[in-house]
């Protein structure tokens, strides 16, 4: 409900005096050009003690000495060692180690990986180049028709090889 009564509004709300801008330049002068009240003040308020800077290089000398903290100290260097040990020994597990390679992969692994990705056969044939085809173009089958009609007579039906 506010907002909409905020659409109506035309002006800021915001006045300047008459002539304020006019007349600005010359009320700032004389402001600077008047003395002010600081100027008047001769005392800070701060007062040191009598002898305070004669005695004060002595005073100096002769305090304590601190308490000094080393940076390499001994608790530090187990930690940060530790640390460092335990950084080593994770690059050298070896759980790292276990990747599968392209030498230890099941047909059965990769199978399942271009069924679930649904990787197409455009995009499989665009990963291999000219060489990989025609070598594996080039490779010669030898069967024999003993082989050709014992796999028809098991994996094939009869009525389907008909039809077609």
């Amino acid at each position: 409900m506010k907002n909409e009564k905020l659409k109506h509004i035309k002006s800021t709300g915001f006045k300047a005096p008459n002539d304020y801008f006019e007349s600005f330049d010359e009320k700032i002068f004389s402001k600077l050009n008047t003395e002010s009240q600081l100027d008047s003040i001769k005392e800070t308020g701060f007062k040191v003690p009598d002898g305070y800077f004669d005695s004060f290089n002595d005073e100096i000398f002769n305090q304590k000495e601190s308490k000094v903290i080393q940076l390499f100290s001994k608790r530090n260097l187990i930690y940060v060692s530790s640390i460092a040990a335990a950084v080593i020994l994770l690059f050298n597990l070896s759980i790292l180690d276990s990747k599968p390679t392209f030498d230890n992969l099941d047909t059965e692994t990769v199978e399942n990986y271009i069924i679930d990705e649904n990787i197409t056969s455009y995009e499989i044939a665009s990963l291999l180049t000219d060489e990989h085809i025609d070598k594996d173009i080039t490779i010669e089958h030898n069967f024999n028709e003993d082989s050709i009609e014992a796999y028809l007579i098991d994996n094939a039906d009869i009525e389907s090889l008909m039809i077609e």
